[in-house]
């Protein structure tokens, strides 16, 4: 894979730009609500403000988030440069999300759509004692993201471009991650796409697939239930049986236990870091982003997912998708 080394970013990032609304839960709560654990389910303003009603008198942290958002501002933190692209609206939680992007080193030049048009999307990340993340999203201003906001020359003046698969749930959304697909294609920048959720893959894995054997998507990022969703196997192994026979280079990630990379129909195991886990939101956003930062910089493939694995290890540590601290100093050391 070729990069252009003196492009002025690293990562252009497309994505739904969605504050999230962080909230410890126990299991009870969850089944009482009826989301599906471990998923995103899309809810209206009404459903959310219900949810949120039900969770008055409970602490509730609020954080800029958005899967390729928070893959961007991994990026950053570790030194990369990087672009994103997402729609907010003019309101309190549309400036919130702004200013949390820059103040984390992330070029975000997108012009916000008047509040009559929507607010700002929000997303309530409902977090179970064993780590894991239930989400309900409401995808407001976001979805008014159009081809329009794709910038041709700033996808020019980037080594690779990032996609989330979440952006095929709505028509505006997903023509603008077809026209940066387009526009990469055009100028022969690798385009990476990481599938998001399982219900998204099922929703549009006829589609994901063509992308894939046609090789416009060059880097792939998934979950391990995500691979059996996209492969129609029955367990993982069959799934990275099935994925060594693409061109791609694959990513799946297997939480606890590392990641594996497929490059040139081999596949090879790099395994994760030992931790406690207190919040897994953001940990394959997190890993996404070291995998970038690794490609963007010369390391190879599976230094890359050693990155990815490290700063997925330590998002996991702490509640939300954003670190506290910088880990620009310790990249080095730990890819080698």
């Amino acid at each position: 894979m070729k990069l252009n080394e003196n492009s002025k970013f690293d990562v252009y990032g497309v994505g739904n730009a969605i504050v999230d609304l962080l909230v410890f839960v126990d299991d009870i709560f969850l089944n009482e609500i009826s989301l599906k654990k471990g998923h995103m389910t899309l809810s209206t303003s009404k459903e959310q403000a219900f949810l949120l009603k039900l969770l008055e008198n409970q602490k509730i942290q609020m954080v800029a988030g958005g899967s390729a958002a928070n893959t961007m501002a991994t990026i950053a933190n570790v030194g990369g440069k990087v672009f994103y692209v997402g729609k907010i609206a003019k309101d309190p939680y549309g400036e919130f999300y702004r200013l949390n992007l820059l103040e984390e080193g992330v070029h975000f030049d997108v012009h916000p759509v008047s509040e009559t048009r929507g607010s700002t999307a929000t997303c309530v990340v409902l977090i179970t004692p064993d780590a894991e993340r239930t989400m309900s999203t409401h995808l407001g201003a976001s979805i008014l993201l159009s081809k329009q906001d794709i910038s041709e020359e700033t996808i020019q003046q980037s080594k690779i471009v990032y996609i989330e698969g979440y952006l095929w749930l709505n028509q505006n959304t997903r023509e603008a991650a077809k026209k940066t697909i387009e526009i990469a294609k055009q100028h022969k920048i690798p385009v990476s796409v990481t599938f998001s959720d399982p219900f998204v893959v099922k929703q549009f894995r006829e589609e994901f697939y063509f992308y894939a054997r046609n090789e416009d998507f060059q880097i792939l990022f998934m979950n391990a239930e995500e691979a059996i969703s996209f492969t129609e196997t029955k367990n993982l192994q069959n799934a990275l049986d099935f994925l060594k026979n693409f061109h791609n280079i694959i990513y799946v990630t297997n939480n606890k236990h590392g990641a594996f990379v497929i490059e040139n129909h081999q596949v090879y195991e790099v395994s994760g870091f030992p931790v406690r886990a207190i919040d897994s939101t953001g940990a394959g956003d997190a890993f996404a982003g070291g995998v970038l930062y690794g490609l963007t910089h010369q390391y190879n493939t599976k230094q890359s997912a050693r990155i990815g694995n490290f700063l997925a290890s330590e998002i996991v540590q702490i509640q939300g998708a954003r670190f506290k601290k910088s880990y620009k100093e310790m990249i080095e050391s730990i890819a080698k």
